[in-house]
């Protein structure tokens, strides 16, 4: 019984944040944040949201590296010549 009621409290707090994301789409804000907040919540407990979360995140990878910002999204940084110093 207390499963169903996470999930189910689970399914409405990210539905609410998720639906909130899509409202800001149209309205000011930060729906690019927002939404994959909402989908992280729901991915939790739905393969669905899991689903989507990931092709969010392959999209903006893709994104990035267009903009040649891909080492923003890595987790190692690179190494650059000018971040060494003389010994």
């Amino acid at each position: 019984m207390l499963k169903y009621a996470r999930r189910i409290i689970i399914f409405i707090v990210g539905m609410s944040v998720l639906l909130f994301g899509i409202a800001l789409i149209v309205l000011p804000g930060p729906a690019f944040i927002v939404i994959p907040i909402g989908l992280a919540i729901l991915a939790t407990e739905y393969a669905w949201a899991r689903r989507w979360l990931r092709a969010i995140k392959e999209s903006a990878e893709k994104g990035a590296e267009k903009l040649n910002l891909r080492s923003f999204f890595s987790r190692k940084p690179k190494a650059n010549a000018t971040d060494a110093t003389p010994e």
